[in-house]
């Protein structure tokens, strides 16, 4: 059942605020246009009205830190059946799109959008902090519908898509409320966009999940510290629930495989216990060197979280291991099914001398 919306404007009764229709969807778009975060703000928008080869133009285009193309496409008055069926079609033509292609789409939008004429490989690092790498651009895709209204017959078409056919598919629905001359956007996901995400780097790979997860542990200067993670047994995330909520997927006796973004593997350990917020984890009498924000200084949603672990192998900084062939993805925790997620397990396993 799709959701409803309220906001009440606090006083000393509260004061619901009045919905309202947008007069055109249009005003989503240019919306989402002058600031991607309204709908994701782990994307990079890079293009806008997209030709395609059978004469379509599709809406949006954007793409995340996996090079995962996100189909964004505006429910405006079609049918759910014809929208859904529609940005099927695009992600049909977008999938099988060489890198080059991706690339004169961004610098066409940007020509046409952005007084910045940045290429792609310099925004996407400006953006994500990260190379882009040629390999991994249109590496998967998604399909995003944006809609004003969210109706039932749209949300069962994208419920029986992504729980049957296995379609990166989602929904969001944006409510308009009125505050005298303000007007306020409310958004909602049909599904939880972490979810859609995952399926999207999960298809298309051949074989099983192994029952082993990949985590990145970012380091940062004046932030999370490696060493910390040696020291005290665990590996975190934060800085958004984006992120940090990822680790819930960790459960006692779970094996993982760490690896520091820009660097290499550093370590397999086996998960103590569930994730819990910086709040709980750290004690008086840890001496960490990197800096952890805890729900008092910056929220729930923001805090770092911390999944107790204990190490099989680990290996400092400095000696991590990478090599061509390796998986890697930039969510914080991922079961992957690749067909290198097994080389690059049974490659460390033969570096540091593993015999399980």
């Amino acid at each position: 059942m799709a959701v409803e919306h309220g906001i009440w404007k606090i006083g000393e009764t509260p004061k619901a605020l009045t919905p309202i229709e947008l007069s055109s969807e249009l005003i989503l778009e240019e919306q989402i246009v002058k600031d991607i975060s309204i709908l994701n703000n782990n994307w990079l928008l890079i293009g806008r009205q997209v030709y395609t080869d059978f004469g379509k133009y599709i809406d949006l285009l954007a793409i995340d830190a996996n090079g995962s193309i996100i189909i964004i496409e505006l429910k405006k008055h079609k049918t759910p059946r014809d929208v859904v069926a529609q940005a099927i079609d695009y992600a049909s033509w977008i999938e099988s799109l060489p890198s080059e292609k991706i690339v004169q789409i961004y610098e066409s939008f940007v020509s046409q959008n952005l007084s910045s004429k940045t290429s792609l490989d310099e925004a996407f690092e400006n953006k994500f902090g990260l190379k882009l790498d040629d390999e991994q651009i249109n590496s998967s895709h998604q399909i995003v519908i944006v809609s004003a209204k969210l109706d039932a017959s749209t949300e069962r078409i994208i419920n029986y898509l992504d729980d049957k056919a296995e379609v990166a598919i989602n929904a969001v629905f944006f409510t308009v409320f009125q505050d005298g001359a303000n007007q306020y956007l409310s958004r909602s996901w049909m599904i939880d966009p972490s979810e859609t995400e995952e399926n999207a780097s999960n298809l298309g790979q051949k074989g099983q999940w192994n029952g082993e997860f990949y985590a990145n542990f970012g380091v940062y200067e004046n932030g999370r510290q490696w060493c910390d993670a040696i020291k005290y047994g665990f590996i975190s995330a934060g800085g958004g629930h984006w992120y940090s909520k990822k680790l819930l997927a960790l459960m006692p006796g779970d094996r993982v495989w760490i690896n520091i973004p820009g660097k290499g593997y550093v370590g397999v350990a086996e998960v103590l216990k569930q994730a819990v917020i910086a709040d709980e984890f750290i004690t008086d009498s840890m001496a960490l060197d990197g800096k952890y924000p805890s729900s008092i200084e910056v929220g729930e949603d923001d805090a770092e979280y911390f999944v107790a672990v204990r190490w099989v192998h680990q290996v400092n900084e400095n000696q991590a291991v990478t090599e061509a062939g390796f998986f890697g993805n930039q969510n914080t925790v991922v079961r992957p099914k690749a067909s290198k997620w097994a080389h690059t397990i049974n490659r460390l396993k033969k570096i540091w001398q593993l015999d399980f």
